[in-house]
């Protein structure tokens, strides 16, 4: 099983990062995805959650707007666009997978996530 996340980098306030999470190994359609996020010492927040069935996103109330989520089922891959970037999305953005195959409140506790990504590392310069 593997997630690999990539395009994370530096960008300036107010600009625009649009990461990829590639995933193998698992059964793509059965399992939900979700993004996560861990700033310098923080603990991780959840991000985002999009369904097995690819039904709207869920997302925190922090990004709710600027950011968006979106499943290709060709591709095993979901991505977050992120837009009107803050200092405060710094952080490492991990991707994961849970195998319920819905969001929940098992998605925004981090309790419901089977599988990792490595995480990407996003920064932010004000």
């Amino acid at each position: 099983v593997q997630l690999v996340e990539s395009g994370g980098g530096v960008v300036q306030a107010g600009g625009s990062l649009r990461l990829s999470c590639a995933t193998s190994g698992f059964t793509f359609d059965d399992y939900a995805i979700g993004w996560i996020r861990q700033a310098p010492g923080k603990e991780r927040e959840w991000v985002s959650c999009i369904s097995s069935r690819n039904v709207k996103p869920l997302y925190a109330a922090s990004i709710m707007g600027r950011f968006t989520a979106h499943r290709d089922s060709a591709r095993n891959t979901v991505s977050l666009q992120m837009k009107s970037l803050k200092a405060e999305d710094t952080a490492v953005y991990y991707c994961a997978a849970d195998d319920r195959g819905v969001c929940g409140a098992e998605s925004w506790r981090l309790t419901g996530y089977k599988y990792w990504g490595q995480g990407t590392q996003v920064a932010v310069s004000s």
